[in-house]
């Protein structure tokens, strides 16, 4: 099943503390924690017939966008935004120096 990026809309559950995308009918998700100056990354998670169409990277953008203008700071517990903050260095200021260099001696 093909997805369009552009079409499918990521959505802020500030409730369920996660960021999540619907398309048809299957929810990819990321969950967090936030406390008042930062916010911990926990889980993706991508339902099997939706993987590798871009929809983790779709959540990891907009997630890292609201920590930015939020101003927090990022602890990335989950591995897929561990590696996505390694492999997108426009984020790494987004996480602390101690973080950023155990991130990227991985």
């Amino acid at each position: 099943m093909a997805v369009n990026l552009n079409k499918v809309t990521v959505t802020h559950n500030e409730e369920a503390q996660r960021f999540e995308m619907l398309v048809d009918g299957l929810r990819a998700l990321m969950t967090y924690r936030r406390f008042p100056d930062r916010i911990v990354f926990a889980h993706t998670e991508v339902p099997q017939p939706l993987e590798g169409q871009g929809l983790a990277a779709k959540l990891a953008r907009v997630a890292l966008d609201f920590a930015r203008v939020n101003r927090l700071r990022v602890v990335p517990l989950c591995p897929y935004v561990s590696s996505f903050i390694r492999k997108h260095p426009e984020y790494q200021d987004l996480v602390s120096s101690g973080d950023l260099q155990r991130l990227l001696s991985r």
